[in-house]
């Protein structure tokens, strides 16, 4: 090997949680990949995504952790909300709830189609990871109804006063958006969005550099969020 090339440093089961390589150790190409291995330990996901780390890979890889860079990133107080949006908001043809149907949630990201995916990336191994960290108190959903039927909604952890977005989903018109409106308004000082797509783009989102994201990260995460004072309102 080449002095100087880049190695992708492994990390073993067991291996404290905290175990990473410092960030700028991630891949240029493909962007951000940091490490492989380790495990879904709720411990090892705290850690991961308090430093701007998530994993992303398929049934048939190892666990893969990223860090791209530029970061995609919802500074609430810039989402984006359209006229036709607008409208969907005074009609209330939906009701939203945070943290009801978490399960539910979780599932109907991993099994909607996506124009562009072939497959999911929510294995059923990353779905219990994320399971048990909900009944952790770690990640959080909210979803969005039409009468009794949930028609969109989406989840991801929570740290302080930022939440890092996972996935969301949409069976209806505007029904994610009416979940992002309700994630914005429960106080968050940032939302992830891990990488640029058509839809967050259009809802306000934009990059930053790694950098600046976990500069942000030790600004906002070691103060109070929305959910961590017991019997508050986030989830009415």
């Amino acid at each position: 090997m080449r002095t100087g090339e880049p190695v992708l440093r492994l990390i073993r089961p067991g291996t404290p949680p905290e175990d990473f390589p410092p960030l700028e150790e991630a891949l240029d190409d493909p962007n951000g990949l940091l490490a492989v291995g380790g495990d879904l330990s709720s411990a090892r996901l705290r850690a991961a995504y308090r430093r701007g780390i998530f994993p992303w890979y398929s049934g048939d890889q190892p666990i893969l952790w990223w860090t791209p860079d530029p970061r995609a990133v919802l500074f609430p107080d810039q989402l984006r909300v359209t006229r036709s949006l607008k409208k969907t908001l005074r009609k209330e043809r939906y009701q939203v709830t945070v943290d009801r149907a978490f399960a539910r949630v979780i599932e109907a990201c991993a099994t909607t189609p996506r124009p562009d995916q072939d497959g999911t990336w929510i294995t059923e191994e990353m779905q219990r990871a994320y399971l048990r960290m909900h009944q952790e108190g770690l990640t959080h959903s909210v979803e969005t109804w039409d009468q009794e039927r949930l028609v969109g909604g989406l989840y991801g952890m929570a740290i302080g006063q930022v939440f890092f977005g996972e996935s969301m989903f949409s069976w209806s018109s505007d029904a994610s958006k009416v979940a992002l409106v309700r994630l914005r308004d429960l106080g968050f000082a940032l939302i992830d969005c891990q990488v640029e797509s058509d839809f967050v783009c259009q809802m306000g989102a934009r990059p930053i550099s790694r950098a600046r994201f976990a500069a942000l990260l030790d600004q906002h995460c070691e103060h109070a969020g929305p959910f961590d004072s017991p019997g508050d309102e986030a989830r009415s």
